[in-house]
């Protein structure tokens, strides 16, 4: 299996160090509800964990959740409540849209606020080895002290300038009290009005990026396999991650496969809570369902960026239906069992070249026309659709039919009571009619000795 590492700019063959493969994948910030562009991001490390443990990997998966940030103090402060309660209702409802999504939940997912004595410690040992400074109760990083600092985004310290924009949008934070303008917080001291933890330094809070290296040394070691997530964090959050956990741990590399997803845009730009311009993941659930989404998602190459379109969902939500079809209906008759070998070749193929799910996917409908083919000519298709539940499961599609909103039946039922006064009444124009529109609607009728049944079809 190849992957492409950020670090080297080139795929590379992948294979864990020693024993499971350890993954960490940074996790959401819960100020403001979690929209399609986060669910691409764990979709696509959920089919990566997917397809790692299909091949016989163990797999080790930590997600962390960074629960205390500006931005929850500043949406907590609106609403009126604590930043810890702001941050617990988005994790449930966030946990709740990942179900719904069938990604696999990771094996720890810890909270920043949990794991503050171990991000002290690591401080504590940066400044010790000349890595770290206070200034004025603040604690930053010297970035100049990490001779190799820049190695992931490519950026030199000569271009790391307060308030400069990098190539994704973010900016170096500007500090009076920095030696070096690319010098970043490890601890922020604490303001009147906001949560604070004691410290060496004084009362206060860890910055953003020493959280992610405290959990993940804590939880998976001082070396990873694979560190997952948006392009975006590539700078300056992974690039400072390197810096300050090789320089306390004085192992290198910190992360051997650097995996980056590409971006969501809507409208031309990237969809983002900051901005605003989000898509929450219930709304596309609601009206695509979990397979839709994933296939959605999947249908491009993770790397690449993404536009998001009604259309390209829509266009998800049918394609998932053909394949539940091809996976669930029937065959009769005998004759030759339909061989999907091929298809599985091709499939792993795909998946063995940098997670190429375009291309396993098109494998996989490939191989539901040829079980459609063999239903059509009367041949058995089991083996065939046993290969195309086994091979969507490792893309984490159900293939199962959506369940219709509760609000929704209690309409339905009253409209199948009715076709079925009008049949006894012997209407059967008016009762046809009923059926047409249900069927336009995805809802499938089925008439047995105990009444009608109906079915959502997608």
């Amino acid at each position: 299996m190849k992957l492409y590492n950020t670090l080297s700019g080139k795929k590379e063959d992948f294979a864990p160090a020693d024993g499971p493969v350890k993954m960490y994948v940074c996790g959401v910030t819960p100020y403001d509800r979690s929209h399609l562009g986060h669910a691409m991001s764990y979709i696509i490390f959920d089919a990566l964990r997917r397809y790692l443990e299909y091949r016989g990997h163990e797999v080790r998966h930590v997600q962390n959740y960074t629960d205390i940030d500006d931005r929850i103090i500043a949406r907590a402060n609106q609403l009126g409540i604590p930043p810890q309660e702001l941050a617990e209702q988005l994790i449930a409802e966030y946990a709740a849209e990942m179900e719904a999504l069938n990604v696999l939940p990771a094996h720890v997912y810890p909270r920043a606020t949990e794991e503050i004595p171990t991000m002290i410690d690591m401080i504590s040992t940066l400044i010790d080895k000349g890595y770290a400074y206070e200034a004025e109760r603040d604690v930053y990083f010297r970035v100049s002290a990490k001779k190799d600092y820049g190695k992931l985004s490519g950026r030199s310290l000569e271009a790391t300038e307060a308030g400069a924009r990098c190539g994704v949008g973010r900016e170096v934070e500007p500090g009076e009290n920095k030696e070096h303008p690319g010098d970043f917080a490890l601890w922020k001291a604490a303001k009147p009005g906001e949560p604070s933890w004691p410290s060496p330094w004084g009362p206060g809070r860890p910055g953003w990026h020493i959280e992610c290296s405290a959990m993940s040394v804590k939880y998976l070691g001082e070396t990873l396999d694979i560190h997952g997530g948006g392009v975006d964090l590539v700078f300056p959050h992974h690039e400072n991650e390197i810096a300050q956990s090789e320089a306390y741990t004085g192992r290198e590399p910190f992360v051997r496969f650097w995996l980056h997803n590409g971006w969501l845009y809507l409208d031309e730009e990237k969809m983002s809570k900051s901005l605003g311009n989000i898509i929450p993941i219930s709304e596309g659930l609601e009206k695509y369902g979990a397979d839709g989404c994933r296939l959605f998602v999947l249908n491009s190459h993770y790397r690449s960026p993404l536009t998001y379109s009604e259309e390209g969902l829509e266009a998800g939500k049918r394609a998932a239906e053909r394949l539940r079809l091809a996976a669930c209906l029937p065959g009769a008759g005998e004759g030759p069992p339909l061989d999907p070998e091929a298809f599985r070749r091709r499939f792993i193929e795909a998946m063995d070249d940098d997670l190429n799910t375009a291309q396993a996917l098109a494998a996989l409908f490939d191989l539901a026309r040829e079980i459609n083919r063999a239903r059509d000519e009367g041949w058995p298709v089991e083996e065939g659709q046993a290969a195309l539940r086994e091979l969507a499961g490792v893309l984490g599609l159900t293939l199962a039919e959506e369940e219709v909103g509760l609000a929704a039946r209690p309409f339905i039922d009253l409209l199948v009571e009715l076709r079925d006064e009008l049949r006894e009444a012997k209407l059967y124009q008016l009762s046809d009619k009923v059926r047409s529109r249900l069927a336009e609607l995805g809802v499938a009728l089925e008439d047995t000795s105990e009444g009608t049944r109906w079915r959502r079809r997608g």
